[in-house]
């Protein structure tokens, strides 16, 4: 990898003057001679494992959804999968696939709003989305550990749980650092043995379904911020496939794709089993907690159902972590390789992968471990939320300021339709938002704060010289405009 010395406040005015060209291209990155290898001499990711990669970043199988059900029932569950994932999944999707295809690069949603709003929110959408992915990934040997712990007792507390949990961090962490191909197709095979039991789970449930159940409501006993956050939970983080693009083979044509095949399986992967489960038996809302699909296996199914589910269930929290840990380190190389954070960042391994970014990474799952599942949830989503807030914004202001400039793939809507489009998930954002109890937002909003302070100090150590940024050398340079009118190479999201 090739770098270019530059102050940090020359690689961010790069940013902040992108409002004066009219278009750019990634003629360095991603282009044919690159395409099945990056500079670095590592297989890019191709279609399959990328669309599983996708599926584990956003979802990883209906384990969770169950207290959707607790919540507000079966019918309020099966329609808020539905209705979530076409105002909020959808849009989020079409804007991934258009921003992700404009930007093919690792920094991925922080380059869209470095380029619309300048460096400073860049580092903000950067530092809220990589601390909303590391308390995330926080939750996942947890949970496995909890899926675990009936066969092994010892491992429901004390020191061997923490041990446990070093111990489990640090085999997936390095899985990670052994290249994000390895990640990929392990993405594949745990996706496969994930979603195979409920496919047979549904099965056997076809012969007992009443169609009836599907129908009770109560709307006078609905914990709504359960509902939303657990819907919400499970149908968000879209956009982080975005900070791997440039590890993608063809990412301009592969992601949209990609995006639109995961899409289905994610959504179908909820509903399937929701349909399918709450109507084979009678509804106790109460039992619908979190592993209730395993005792609904070993009913309808026997013990073998119920232990291939349990198996499943361990194992898509290993798929989750190294896909999270993947995109997470990911993004600080990407913000290290357009001089947003200290060049060490943007240092690979002998596997291509981004060593210091896994570290860093793996040491924040550490220390947010001891968050409980619920706040975990919470604060995630706070964070998310703020993100997401951004990324509108700078598409939006895109497809003002640079209207002409070339997106391979293009939402079909014009300017007043893409607003149109994305007012729903904005009211979603604020009411999830709204709904956050006094101490996750005191906290969130505390870790927001950190990131106004430390972008500055950024730009402080380097003019001191206590640290020293680079910018990649292949990517463009968005101080200078291109010529020519932009090229009108647009790809449908479906093939």
């Amino acid at each position: 990898m090739i770098l270019r010395s530059t102050a940090v406040t020359r690689a961010n005015s790069a940013f902040l003057r992108m409002e004066e060209r009219v278009d750019f291209k990634y003629d360095g990155v991603n282009n044919e001679s690159k395409e099945r290898k990056g500079g670095h001499g590592i297989p890019k990711v191709s279609m399959v494992p990328l669309v599983f990669l996708i599926f584990y970043e956003v979802s990883g199988g209906p384990f969770g959804i169950e207290d959707s059900v607790k919540a507000a029932g079966p019918l309020l569950a099966i329609v808020g999968f539905l209705l979530f994932a076409l105002i909020w999944s959808i849009p989020e999707v079409l804007i991934t696939a258009e921003m992700g295809t404009m930007f093919p690069e690792n920094g991925g949603y922080v380059v869209w709003v470095s380029s619309a709003l300048g460096p400073f929110w860049g580092f903000q959408q950067g530092w809220a989305k990589w601390l909303s992915g590391v308390i995330d990934n926080a939750l996942y040997p947890v949970l496995f550990l909890d899926y675990v712990k009936s066969s092994v007792p010892a491992l429901g507390g004390g020191l061997p749980r923490t041990f446990a949990v070093l111990i489990l961090t640090v085999a997936l962490t390095y899985m990670n650092y052994r290249g994000l191909t390895i990640v990929g197709w392990v993405a594949v095979f745990l996706g496969v043995f994930s979603l195979l039991p409920f496919f047979v789970m549904g099965l056997i449930a076809i012969p007992h379904i009443e169609p009836s159940r599907w129908f009770e409501m109560d709307l006078d006993n609905v914990n709504w911020g359960l509902y939303l956050n657990t819907l919400f939970w499970n149908l968000n983080y879209w956009d982080s496939i975005s900070t791997l693009a440039g590890e993608v083979e063809n990412p301009k044509r592969t992601l949209p794709r990609a995006l639109s095949y995961a899409l289905v399986l994610v959504v179908g992967g909820y509903l399937y089993p929701l349909i399918t489960c709450t109507a084979a038996l009678p509804v106790v809302r109460e039992s619908w907690t979190d592993g209730y699909f395993s005792d609904i296996a070993k009913i309808l199914g026997g013990f073998w159902l119920h232990s291939w589910i349990q198996a499943a269930a361990a194992l898509s929290n290993m798929g989750n972590f190294v896909t999270e840990m993947s995109s997470d380190s990911y993004q600080l190389l990407g913000m290290a390789e357009r001089g947003m954070l200290p060049e060490f960042f943007a240092k690979r391994s002998r596997y291509g992968t981004p060593l210091i970014g896994i570290l860093f990474s793996a040491f924040g799952v550490v220390l947010l471990s001891w968050m409980s599942f619920q706040e975990i949830i919470a604060a995630e989503n706070y964070l998310y939320c703020f993100g997401m807030i951004l990324e509108f914004i700078a598409f939006i202001k895109l497809r003002m300021t640079h209207p002409s400039t070339s997106r391979p793939f293009r939402i079909p809507l014009g300017t007043v339709g893409s607003v149109l489009m994305i007012v729903p998930p904005t009211i979603l954002i604020v009411v999830v938002m709204a709904l956050a109890s006094f101490k996750v937002m005191a906290v969130s909003v505390l870790a927001v704060l950190v990131g106004f302070a430390l972008q500055p100090a950024l730009v402080y150590m380097e003019k001191k010289r206590w640290l020293r940024f680079s910018v990649r050398e292949d990517l463009p340079d968005l101080l200078e405009s291109s010529s020519g009118a932009a090229q009108d190479d647009t790809t449908p999201l479906v093939v």
